[in-house]
């Protein structure tokens, strides 16, 4: 039962991070580019990458550390779902480009920071 409840209180607490984030950023800045999305999955993608290999290969941690932070935590935090309508519905409204603009940079920006989120955990 207590791994049920560290994955909802993770969950719970990265839904409500990411919303904030996504709507301090695109108050900032705004246009039609769905920054605030990208920002939160490339983030995302760097703790995933980072927490990981500090869980699993650098200090042995217990598993409930991986439920309530990589999925609870980050589950709640990243937006797979929205990047994905943010470029259906860029597509639907003529704006072919930013959406592949969306679609690259999420990919490539988001293993980028993967990587070096496992990098800086790893030394």
């Amino acid at each position: 039962m207590i791994r049920y409840l560290l994955v909802a209180i993770g969950g719970g607490a990265g839904a409500l991070m990411r919303y904030i984030a996504a709507s301090a950023i695109m108050t900032r800045f705004g246009g039609v580019f769905p920054l605030g999305t990208l920002i939160v999955n490339v983030t995302g993608s760097f703790l995933i990458g980072f927490l990981m290999t500090i869980l699993t290969e650098r200090f042995h941690l217990d598993p409930n550390w991986r439920l309530l932070l990589v999925v609870g935590f980050l589950g709640g935090y990243t937006t797979f779902s929205s990047f994905e309508w943010e470029t259906h519905a860029s597509v639907r409204a003529g704006g072919l480009r930013t959406a592949m603009l969306n679609v690259v940079a999420s990919v490539m920006l988001g293993y980028v920071a993967v990587w070096l989120g496992s990098m800086l955990a790893g030394r």
